[in-house]
Order: C-alpha cells, then structure tokens, then sequence
C-alpha cells in the first residue's frame, strides 16, 4: 500500500488504512479526464446555435439553460478537478457575467492539448511555463488589438448588449430588450472625475410568468411585491410624497412581561383610548409633513391603517430591508427609524405611485422618479421556466454592458479574437527554442477550439470552416470570425458582433490559470473516514 514504506527499522505507516493515493502519470491523467469531460458537457450550449440542457435536482425542480455557470453549479460536480473547473466559471460569472462556457470549453482543451504532450515526455512543468508565457502574451496582443471607445457611446452599448442575448433564449426578442438593458445601466453608473462604475444591487429584478418576452419592461422607480395595506386606502397617488420608515407604526410591547391592573371599567376605556391617540399621533406626524405615501419596513396596526386611510395616505408594510435602500435611492427620501424626527426633507418623490395588477397579485409601482440611482426591471415571459431563463440571460448582459462602461473597450466576437491569438502565438512559438515552444504552440491551437466549437454547433464543417477562417485571418483580416447565423465565414466587427474586452481577458487568465493548477498536481491522496488518531 502506498502509505506503507519498508525501511531496515521496520515499516513506517504515515496515511491511515483507508487513505487512497494515487501517484504519478495516473494522478495526472485522472485530472485531467474529469477537467475535459466538465468542458465536454457544456461544449454543445456554446455560441448562437449552442443548444440548452434541461436539469432536473433531486426534488423534481426543472432548469432549462444554456448558462455555463447554472449547468456547472446545477450538476453538483464530485470529482476534485471538475470542481476546479466549476469554481473557473463561478468566478467568471460573478467577475465579468458573461463568457462561462468558453473559459471551460478553453480550459478543457488546454488540458486535452497538455495530455498530447505529456505522453511524449515533456514535463508538466514545461508546459505550465510555456502556457503562463503563451497567457501573458495573448493579453498583450487582445489589449493592443481591442477598439477603445466612449463609456457613454450608446450605439456600442447597445451592440455588446445584443451579441450577449444573441446565444442565449431571448435573442429573437435581442432588439427590445438591449435597449432596456443599456438605459437600466446607464441611469445607475456613477461618474467620479474619469472613473465610471456601476453597481447592479441598483437594479432590482422582479419576474412574473405571462405575456412573453416582448412585454418586459424598465420602471424608473421601485416594484414592490406587497399589496396595499387597507382597502380604503387610494390606490394610485400622483405627485406622490414617499415616507421611508424603519419603525413600527404600532404600539410597541414592554421588553419585561408587564401587567396592568384595572379596577374600574372606564380605565379600560381611557387605556384604549390612550392606545389610539399614540396611534393617531403618529399619523398625524406624518400627513403634517405632507406624506401622501407611507413605505413601511415593519407592521402597521389595523387602527393606524384606518387613520392613514383617513388621510387618503397609501400605505404598505413590512418591506424588505434591500428594497428600503433601493427605493431610498430611487425616490431621493431618507429612511427614518424614529417619527419624531421626520421633516418634509426627508420624503422621496415619485411621479406616481399605484397599485396593479401583475397576473393574479397585487403589486405597488413606484413610478416616474426625477434621477432615480435605483430602477426595476420587470420580466415577463410565456411561462416560469422561461421567465427564470431570460433572467440568466439578462443578469449576463448587464453584466457585459457593465464591464464595457468600466472598462470602456471591445473586441469582435465568433471566435475571431481566438483566431487571431492562435495564429499570432504560432509564429511567436518559433522564437523559442527548447521544448516551451511545443507548449505555446498547443496553448495557440487550444484558442481555436472556440471558433471550432461555435462552427460545429452551427450545423457547419469544422475542418473546412477553420481552413477558410486561417486564410482570412493570414490575409489580415483579424475580425474574421464564425457568423453562425448565416453559417459562414465572416468580419465580425462589421456584424456588429461585439464582447467587452474585460470579458476576453478573464477567460483567458482564468482558464490558463486552473489548467496550470490541474497540471501541477501528480499525487492525489484521498482520506476517507474520520480524522486521523
């Protein structure tokens, strides 16, 4: 057993009975195998014709994707290395939002490419070297290649947001709801001096099966999932007057159990009637600073709600803590935990605000705020399954636009930028000497399993399609990539097929680095049971 090693003193026992390792070329291959099948599987989802997986949990629950981060997190991954390769898309996914299934399909043929290599003896560490060096020089080269542009160049926005939606459900609805994507950013990203960032908690995503895709909408303002606290209320209120409180409009219980003894039944009247007067107070307070609307994170007493209907105020209750923040953002008011302090400063203002109904619930909009930091994007679609999936593919393609705006650069997509580093690297290749060049060259023909798979997956013949994109791109013609819709060779750029170039660099950081990682690894022990006595 491995963990037993004879010496003259007798044998010496480090790893417990159970351990299992695995040494060697046999630990390598293992990785290696369980890397490739990972991107294996999501290889078939990847470009405009990539084809979704449906995914079925433990508990029946069904998702239909072609999100390379959802099927990985989805599949529960077992194997050490397939989970390396999960983390990849993770970190791709929460980093820059889109290019999850390409850093996978990358990582797995830069592995499959390492193994070409291992059985005619080169060294992992060869090819680790050759790999970090071939990494490094493609980010030189994407970065000198890439176009800058304006942050606020609407027209390319418009065009990174689409190519996004174009291999996702959505993209015969890609029009629509690019434009819905940009303006949601663009009224979020902050600007200090150059600097431009944006977060997404300033969005705020509300889903609802029905209609389709083509009535998703972008409220200047707040959605929230709650109903109007009483029905004598109004249910719609324009030049609207928000109140943002954080305090119970209720008369609060003693910390200690306290008891109160009455012995005359005209006390318990008065006791009542206190109960009511401190309740009629508060609203009192708020209807005098000229709150028409009161948004409320905690309860609202029945007879507080009759006062506040009195007033014709709209009020809603118990609001979630993040949407508190998000429609102090939106409206311009200040959340107020105590009522004694509120002035009329503190109030957020809203063209309108009302109640509708979204299918068969009752939601309140807050609508029309002046220079809202905060908006909703409501999504609609045929039903659940499609609504979940056209929120992945929104999620990813604000997320590029983001990325764009931070980083204001692009370069084309369809494989072309791939392409274009592959035969780039393989000149560059020859002016190593030693065996580090073999490794720069297979890193180089890993690159091309991009455009390769997006032409097998668009129903084209790899060999002859990548034959016809080497000589485009050897002609000069560095946007030549896969136009998978017209199943043919073309420039991208002209295509209007456009990816942020924040995006490009962190597949190729990430892959390159979880390929060197899984290289590097020739001994795999495994400890089953207990911690060892």
């Amino acid at each position: 057993m491995a963990s037993i090693q004879q010496t003259p003193n007798g044998p010496v026992i480090v790893l417990k009975e159970s351990a299992l390792q695995e040494k060697g070329r046999d630990a390598q291959k293992n990785n290696i195998m369980a890397a490739k099948l990972v991107g294996e599987l999501v290889k078939s989802s990847l470009g405009p014709r990539g084809l979704d997986k449906m995914l079925v949990d433990s508990l029946g629950d069904v998702t239909i994707t072609n999100d390379g981060a959802t099927i990985l997190k989805e599949i529960d991954a077992q194997h050490p290395a397939a989970k390396m390769m999960v983390e990849i898309s993770k970190v791709i996914d929460t980093e820059v939002g889109d290019g999850t299934t390409s850093s996978v399909v990358f990582a797995g043929s830069l592995l499959e490419k390492a193994e070409q290599l291992l059985s005619k003896d080169v060294h992992s560490s060869v090819i680790v070297e050759g790999y970090q060096a071939a990494a490094d020089k493609s980010l030189e080269i994407l970065s000198e290649i890439a176009k800058k542009i304006q942050p606020e160049d609407k027209e390319s926005l418009l065009k990174v947001a689409k190519t996004s939606m174009e291999s996702k459900l959505i993209s015969e609805d890609s029009d629509v709801l690019s434009k819905i994507v940009v303006d949601a950013i663009l009224k979020i990203t902050k600007t200090k001096g150059t600097v431009r960032t944006v977060d997404l908690d300033n969005i705020k995503v509300e889903k609802k099966a029905g209609g389709s895709i083509q009535d998703t909408s972008l409220i200047k303002g707040i959605v929230l999932d709650k109903e109007i606290v009483h029905s004598g209320m109004p249910t719609k209120i324009q030049h609207a007057k928000i109140a943002l409180i954080n305090a119970a409009l209720e008369i609060e219980k003693t910390e200690m159990s306290a008891e109160i003894r009455i012995n005359d039944p005209t006390q318990m009247q008065m006791f009542l009637e206190e109960e009511n007067r401190m309740l009629k107070t508060m609203v009192e307070k708020l209807h005098d600073v000229g709150a028409n609307v009161v948004i409320c994170q905690k309860g609202i007493d029945d007879m507080a709600q009759h006062f506040l209907a009195k007033h014709g105020i709209l009020a809603v209750r118990r609001v979630k803590e993040s949407d508190m923040t998000k429609l102090a953002k939106a409206t311009g008011g200040r959340t107020t935990t105590n009522l004694e302090d509120i002035s009329e400063k503190d109030l957020g203002s809203a063209d309108l605000v009302q109640q509708k109904k979204v299918e068969s619930d009752k939601w309140v909009f807050v609508e029309g705020c002046r220079n809202p930091q905060s908006v909703t994007l409501l999504i609609r679609g045929g039903s659940q399954r499609i609504v979940d999936e056209a929120d992945r593919s929104m999620h990813d393609s604000l997320m590029v636009v983001k990325d764009v705006i931070e980083k204001p650069a692009i370069v084309a997509g369809g494989g072309a930028p791939e392409a274009f580093l592959a035969s780039n690297l393989k000149e560059w290749a020859d002016s190593f000497d030693g065996r580090q060049q073999l490794a720069i060259k297979k890193f180089a023909e890993s690159l091309e399993v991009i455009p390769q798979t997006i032409a097998e997956n668009a129903g084209m013949d790899p060999i002859d399609t990548m034959v016809t994109l080497r000589a485009r791109q050897n002609e000069g013609k560095k946007w030549s990539g896969i136009n998978a819709k017209d199943q043919k060779v073309g420039d991208m750029f002209s295509l209007n097929i456009l990816e942020p170039l924040a995006v490009k660099e962190q597949i190729l950081k990430s892959a390159t680095e979880a390929a060197c990682m899984i290289l590097r690894i020739d001994d795999v022990i495994a400890i089953s049971g207990g911690p060892s006595g």
